[in-house]
């Protein structure tokens, strides 16, 4: 027995001992932790940027400037209705701590270190550690000197912003810091801080509010564009009776006033959607730009509106205006006035997108809707350089000169015949030709040649998204903005290079950091290629559909698109027959890539008639004229992989281009053998009527394209049958 006592009392004294050591080591690792923690702490905090009265004070709103260094504009409204601290009302204060920060008060250090744990170990079980645990100290910081970007929460920031909200703790009392935090966020339509908002919602001063109302004003500051009452009333109404529940489970409201406040509608008191008094001329001329400016910094992880960003964007303000003008006066003829424009102008060389017009007659309504970056309209004709032709040149070494056929056409599988603009065929064609017309046959024929995938992935690569779904016939109409448009004809003007259509080239942070986004661009297609359908290009101008964008003596390319009604649509509108649905041309030099679309938001505005079936060619005329005459006017330079031939057919002689290693062979005339019983019947491809009269007179035959070189060196094109 005493040796089981012995045995058993020497075990539980090698437990203690390898427990006292578990928890020595234990300490140790801790202690370790915490001063790697203290280090690293204070390595980030002595990086920290410097937090001024100015800076808490001021509203969050960001900078635009050109390129040029100028200053553009402020996002938000200039008139922001600053509220003191002996100004805003008790009932304010509760709902928005309540909130927000319910233990503010207590403080000392301007962190919630209850907060903060919490945050952290719910938010290391998302995989992010980066997020949440911000008091309303930190959350003022976040707004006067850090950025909002998404990436930019990580632990060096959190460990700044602690720091800083340290800082101003002890400088600044916290009725000064509630003052700063209710004054500082985006309300939602260019307002900042809850008084501007109180004004612009209700009509009234934050002390006329009721106690649903100024719920609902607190509750915007966490998310107001999720918590918009005129577009989300359903999502609003539950963030305010959240507000309202979590004053009363912090004692400041009863259940009964909870209740009462929660019954109110939503809309109570609530003034008509509106825009701000200082809504000035300017704005309304550049709000477009601003509109996809704002868009942009978004999908690039930032907030414009609470980041006191410097955001340097890539307007021409003349170009600006000129659109403006243009659209908005009777420098271009339009059908009516309900007849609308979107339009897109793009620099080839680097995507800076010049300029954008989003309508005729935009209303004084902030960030309101862009024509010029809707993508539910068909491009029309306009696609088929893209689309068509340019992935027939780049994957098949087609030339200039490749004969397509404009003859009666079914879409596989159905039996939907596909007809021309004017109902009519015109058998052989060059490339050239067809292109220059706006030939629909020989297009479809030519994607269906190249296959409907490849070329889909070749649109791609310049930002147009075709829709499968519709097979084939979207080579005559894709549905895409003028932006989209743009930025892939820029390709073309730019030797196959292409740079994504872009607002903003730079975003610099409160705290110096700088995001640059100019690159060197993606090649999308040969140079062969791109020069090659510049060519065809022009003659669509000088002699094709597009004569009305004709500008003299100047190096331009370009494509028009009409858009036709479907059969359910001219049900409803019989009158509309004959008339395009929409139009569209696109056009480039070497120096500017521009989209124009134009037609109805509604079927019931009205149809494209008269002058108006002209607007898209005579805007882009207009708009073109204006932006080259202070340029150089140079024309494209044909690449060493660009052959260039004489071709002679029938009366018509052509400048044909070809892929070098690909120009044709003159192969020769097939003589008839003594015992070939076929018959061979000889022509020269000048006369379509008199082809289709020999085929009718021989009965079925098979015809066959040969090309022979004369003595002077011109090529000439002949076909022969064989029955």
């Amino acid at each position: 027995m005493p040796q089981t006592r012995l045995g058993r009392n020497h075990r539980k004294q090698g437990f203690w001992h390898y427990f006292g050591r578990f928890l020595s080591w234990c300490f140790l690792v801790f202690g370790l932790l915490f001063v790697s923690g203290v280090g690293v702490f204070a390595y980030y905090a002595k990086s920290a940027p410097t937090v001024t009265t100015t800076k808490l004070q001021a509203g969050g709103s960001s900078a635009l400037y050109t390129n040029d260094g100028k200053f553009l504009l402020s996002l938000g409204s200039d008139k922001r209705n600053y509220i003191r601290s002996d100004q805003i009302p008790q009932q304010l204060k509760d709902a928005v701590l309540s909130i927000e920060d319910k233990r503010f008060y207590n403080e000392p250090l301007g962190v919630d270190p209850i907060r903060i744990a919490g945050s952290l170990v719910a938010n290391i079980k998302g995989h992010d550690i980066s997020a949440g645990g911000s008091g309303i100290t930190q959350q003022l910081i976040k707004l006067s000197v850090f950025s909002t970007d998404a990436s930019q929460r990580n632990i060096r920031r959190k460990a700044q912003e602690a720091w800083l909200a340290m800082q101003i703790t002890q400088k600044y009392s916290k009725e000064k810091i509630l003052e700063y935090y209710i004054n500082k966020p985006y309300m939602g339509y260019n307002n900042y801080g809850i008084g501007t908002a109180s004004n612009y919602y209700y009509g009234k001063h934050i002390n006329q509010l009721d106690l649903s109302q100024t719920a609902m004003l607190a509750g915007m500051l966490n998310a107001p564009t999720s918590y918009d009452p005129y577009l989300y009333p359903e999502a609003t109404k539950n963030r305010r009776d959240t507000v309202l529940y979590a004053m009363y489970r912090n004692n400041k409201i009863d259940k009964q006033t909870m209740n009462r406040a929660m019954a109110e509608p939503i809309n109570y008191g609530l003034r008509p959607r509106h825009t701000n008094n200082d809504h000035s001329q300017r704005r309304i001329i550049d709000d477009p730009y601003i509109k996809e400016v704002v868009n942009e910094a978004k999908a690039k992880g930032f907030d414009p509106y609470n980041s006191n960003l410097k955001i340097t964007v890539n307007i021409d303000q003349k170009a600006q205006n000129e659109l403006y003008e243009l659209a908005n006066s009777n420098k271009v003829p339009f059908t009516n006035e309900k007849m609308q424009v979107g339009a897109t102008v793009v620099d080839p060389s680097n995507g800076h997108v010049v300029a954008i017009i989003g309508g005729r007659h935009l209303p004084k309504v902030a960030l309101g809707y862009n024509r010029a970056v809707q993508t539910g309209r068909s491009t029309g004709s306009s696609i088929k350089p893209i689309l068509d032709y340019a992935p027939a040149i780049e994957y098949k070494n087609w030339s200039t000169a490749e004969i397509l056929y404009d003859t009666p056409y079914v879409y596989s599988g159905t039996n939907v015949q596909l007809y021309d603009w004017d109902n009519t065929y015109q058998g052989a064609m060059t490339m050239r030709y067809a292109l220059e017309q706006s030939r629909n046959v020989p297009a479809v024929r030519t994607l269906q040649t190249v296959g409907l995938q490849k070329a889909s992935k070749f649109a791609k690569q310049m930002g147009i998204n075709i829709e499968k779904s519709q097979g084939l016939s979207v080579g005559i109409g894709a549905n895409a903005s003028t932006l989209q448009m743009a930025g892939a004809y820029g390709a073309l003007a730019n030797q196959g290079v292409y740079h994504v259509p872009h607002f903003i080239s730079k975003i610099e942070t409160p705290d110096g950091l700088e995001h640059l986004y100019d690159n060197a661009g993606e090649r999308v297609m040969k140079t062969s290629t791109a020069y090659m359908i510049t060519d065809m290009l022009k003659d669509v101008i000088s002699k094709g559909s597009g004569t009305k964008a004709q500008i003299p003596r100047l190096y331009q390319a370009g494509k028009t698109g009409t858009v036709k009604y479907s059969d359910s649509e001219l049900k409803k509108f019989p009158s509309y027959a004959g008339t395009p649905k929409d139009s569209w041309f696109v056009g480039y030099t070497k120096d500017y890539s521009i989209a124009v679309w134009t037609g109805y938001d509604n079927l019931r505005d009205g149809k494209i008639s008269g002058n108006g079936e002209n607007s898209a060619q005579l805007f882009y005329k207009s708009a073109m004229q204006y932006l080259m005459k202070d340029k150089v006017n140079s024309d494209w330079q044909k690449p060493d992989t660009v052959v260039a031939q004489k071709l002679v057919s029938g009366r018509a002689i052509t400048n044909e281009l070809y892929v070098k290693g690909h120009t044709p062979k003159p192969p020769k005339i097939p003589k008839k053998k003594k015992n070939d019983t076929r018959r061979i019947i000889m022509g020269r491809n000048q006369d379509n009527q008199n082809e289709q009269k020999t085929q009718s007179q021989q009965g079925t035959l098979q015809k066959h394209y040969i090309v022979r070189r004369d003595a002077y060196g011109n090529l000439h094109y002949y076909y022969y049958y064989t029955r």
